[in-house]
């Protein structure tokens, strides 16, 4: 009996032991998966969950837009088996880094994945139309903005749910290709994951069909995914580019802009200079909010991606709802 119960905890030490090395050698068959921006490494996170965890490149409050590449990022892609970006378009840091130390990854580029819509930029931060007479209305493809870099369309493509499930199914695709052995975890997730981009896209729909008719002005114009979307009304940016301050006579147009549309609210972003936004405000009824289109202030993780939506919706119907 006594010989009995002096086995009973090294039986159970052995066998959880067993189970730690099992644990440890299926989290060490995960392939190293690296991904650029929070919204894509939220997704990609959550198609992982139960096999590992992407690293992510631009972390924390930082911003693609403005990114200096660090040594462990360099690290980070030099060891590599996939790689996921939005884009050049959009991270145009890694253009660079890719082709020089990703050599031994599969490098996905999320833009291409199939069944993703693209929009055009459209023609200025206030969305005015060049002299050549034409006219658009919201819906329209706009020919793009000249003075953007970044190619010939708009790149914040996760911001409509649709473009999502499309990046997710792309990136589900790669993981198993990547990685075999755990496929049935991969499009498991895939699943789930789809089933609740869905009932997000409902529950967003929902919540701002009361105030999706109200005018509004925000900081950059990275939000044409999300107006197309759900029909809210996006009526100017105070910049075209965040990577370019607007001068005077920009700021002088958009707060005329806001005066004349009846604008009910003008929108900051955390990563930009908010003293702007309240120039614009300046002697108008409109009131200021913060959308967060690359999640600068949420924490990394499989629901991130849920969290940005949200805090997006939340934020618009709160600014908007105040005006009545």
């Amino acid at each position: 009996m006594n010989a009995a119960k002096t086995l009973l905890p090294v039986a159970a030490s052995l066998l959880l032991s067993g189970l730690l090395v099992s644990t440890t050698a299926t989290a060490a068959d995960a392939p190293k998966v690296v991904v650029s921006i929070k919204p894509i490494h939220s997704l990609v996170a959550a198609i992982m969950q139960g096999v590992g965890t992407p690293d992510l490149i631009v972390d924390g409050a930082a911003s693609p837009h403005t990114y200096a590449f660090k040594p462990s990022n360099a690290r980070s892609l030099q060891e590599a088996k996939l790689v996921f970006w939005v884009g050049p378009g959009m991270e145009a840091f890694l253009q660079k880094p890719l082709a020089a130390l990703g050599t031994n990854a599969t490098v996905v580029e999320l833009d291409d994945a199939p069944g993703i819509t693209k929009l055009k930029f459209r023609e200025g931060g206030a969305f005015e139309p060049h002299d050549d007479g034409d006219e658009h209305e919201a819906s329209d493809d706009h020919a793009h903005d000249h003075d953007h870099d970044h190619g010939e369309f708009d790149t914040h493509l996760w911001l409509d749910p649709h473009n999502a499930k499309a990046m997710v199914a792309e990136i589900t695709t790669s993981l198993v290709a990547a990685d075999p052995a755990n496929a049935l975890t991969y499009e498991a997730n895939q699943k789930t994951l789809d089933d609740k981009l869905d009932a997000l896209d409902a529950e967003i729909a929902s919540t701002l069909a009361p105030v999706k008719d109200k005018p509004f002005i925000v900081f950059h114009d990275a939000y044409q995914y999300f107006e197309h979307r759900y029909g809210v009304r996006v009526s100017g940016s105070i910049t075209v580019s965040p990577e370019t301050i607007p001068g005077a006579q920009r700021v002088a147009e958009i707060h005329s802009k806001v005066t004349d549309l009846g604008a009910t609210c003008v929108f900051a972003e955390p990563q930009f200079e908010p003293k702007l936004v309240n120039v614009v405000l300046e002697g108008t009824a409109a009131k200021s909010g913060v959308l967060d289109p690359e999640a600068a202030t949420l924490p990394q993780g499989p629901d991130l991606y849920f969290d940005l939506m949200r805090g997006i919706t939340s934020s618009l119907k709160t600014c908007l709802s105040a005006q009545g």
